[in-house]
């Protein structure tokens, strides 16, 4: 039987997120015992923990049909795969920073200076594009101490909260680009996995829907309903349910989680009351 090779980081910050997800999608991996490779229990699915930044190659490569990592990732090692999905989660962006005591006065600030990075091919393009020459040191790792060191006058790496900056006497200056967990798939698929993987895909997008999505029940007079109908549109349209008191209905719908704020702001001008709000495991359209 045909099975989908997929790679997952083995240590980091979307190695959990990535297993969750499969989970979420209903696909039973154990891994307690740390290996580099295990399937899955209940779908034709071979899972491989490697290094993220080796996940590109692999996949382009072949040894692994799909990959999960970082868009910054992708970006960086510039390998022949394509992307295939936006996941959700692993949001971060990759910015600049240089240390606190600094008077930051734009990106001319750093005209011949050094910048320790471990992406200096997005770093390198951004200060092409912008006429500014930069001399770059290309780490693998623990970039934060490079200024703190003498190695570099700033940084260029992932800023999630900004707490490490800080915790290295840094602040963030320029936020470059903006960067989460992508799915990857390898450019020559055989029928066969192609087909696994567009299954996989239907699971992902319905748990995708759900987590982006809110479902809201609410009673109003019959005389609202338009109004109301007209703030929610809901999928196709709002469900709409006669209560025991007459002249009086219940108003499904389900509302983006981007907009839910908003809309609720709205209702309350339009007579709605007694407004629940319910999470979404899945949605399939």
């Amino acid at each position: 039987m045909e099975k989908l090779k997929i790679a997952i980081q083995k240590t980091g910050r979307l190695s959990e997120k990535s297993l969750q997800l499969l989970s979420e999608c209903g696909i039973k991996v154990s891994n307690s015992d740390r290996k580099l490779r295990t399937e899955a229990r209940n779908f034709p699915m071979e899972i491989l923990f490697l290094r993220d930044d080796d996940i590109p190659q692999y996949v382009e490569n072949g040894v692994a049909d799909i990959g999960i990592l970082g868009e910054n990732e992708v970006w960086e090692k510039e390998k022949e795969v394509d992307e295939i999905e936006k996941l959700g989660f692993g949001n971060c962006r990759l910015s600049l920073a240089i240390p606190k005591d600094e008077e930051y006065t734009g990106l001319e600030y750093f005209r011949g200076k050094r910048i320790a990075t471990s992406y200096p091919k997005i770093l390198g393009k951004f200060f092409s594009k912008k006429g500014i020459d930069v001399k770059i040191e290309e780490l693998g790792g623990s970039v934060e101490i490079a200024t703190g060191i003498g190695l570099a006058d700033g940084i260029f790496d992932i800023v999630s909260t900004g707490s490490t900056l800080i915790m290295n006497g840094l602040k963030e200056v320029e936020a470059i680009i903006k960067s989460e967990a992508v799915l990857i798939a390898n450019k020559q698929l055989t029928p066969a996995r192609r087909e696994l993987l567009e299954r996989l895909l239907f699971r992902i997008r319905a748990y995708k829907r759900g987590v982006e999505s809110k479902y809201i029940v609410m009673n109003a007079p019959n005389s609202s309903i338009p109004r109301i109908c007209a703030i929610l549109p809901g999928m196709k349209s709002p469900s709409i349910l006669p209560l025991a008191e007459e002249g009086w209905s219940s108003i499904h719908s389900v509302v983006q989680e981007d907009q839910f704020w908003d809309v609720i702001d709205a209702l309350k001008d339009v007579e709605a009351q007694g407004i629940l709000v319910m999470n979404i495991e899945k949605m399939i359209l």
